[in-house]
């Protein structure tokens, strides 16, 4: 699949916005703290998305109520669905000068009643974007940082009709940012996911 910019403009893969706040201390911090000893970009790039995806739960599958949407928020509170736990990957990602982009999926619901949007990441390295996924591992998904052939949580089944986005947004989708934005916790954000972009 091809991956699209949606801006030509690579900057915009580095900005800072009220989601992705890499300018907040506390993501400043976290990233000067993964960067410690770490010999590359490419390195504290993996370092990233391990932090991310194995020490920030994702709260489906701790139990936690708190939706957290600012990149900030989700290094503070240590939890996140996936859109969450993306906005605080690409945060720590552009703090340290690595363009990354949000991607989304359109996969079945886990109850097979419909379809909801999942978010992941692209990080650019080499002249390339490279679609990386920090939901959080768990029985039946073992998703790893790769740029040698994606090892992403799930693989859409277009029989399904799951889909993969081909587009790379700078920023949030506006669908995605209003239902997290508007839940006051968990449950009623299950209710108000988005199902297609």
């Amino acid at each position: 699949m091809e991956l699209i910019q949606n801006t030509p403009d690579l900057s915009a893969y580095l900005a800072a916005d009220e989601v992705i706040d890499h300018d907040h201390p506390l993501v400043r911090e976290t990233a000067a703290r993964l960067a410690e000893g770490v010999p590359d970009s490419y390195a504290y790039a993996r370092a990233a998305f391990e932090f991310v995806r194995d020490t920030i739960p994702h709260s489906q599958d701790s139990g936690d109520l708190r939706v957290t949407w600012r990149a900030s928020d989700v290094l503070a509170r240590r939890t996140g669905i996936c859109y969450a736990k993306a906005h605080a990957l690409t945060a720590l990602l552009r703090a340290e000068d690595i363009p990354a982009a949000l991607c989304y999926q359109r996969l079945a619901d886990e109850d097979g009643a419909g379809h909801v949007v999942h978010r992941l990441i692209a990080v650019r390295f080499h002249g390339a974007w490279h679609r990386q996924d920090p939901r959080g591992n768990k029985p039946g998904v073992d998703a790893q940082f790769s740029l040698d052939g994606e090892r992403l949580a799930w693989v859409p089944d277009p029989g399904s009709n799951e889909v993969d986005y081909p587009v790379l947004y700078a920023e949030p989708h506006p669908v995605v940012l209003g239902a997290l934005k508007a839940a006051p916790d968990r449950p009623y954000l299950w209710k108000t996911l988005p199902t297609a972009l």
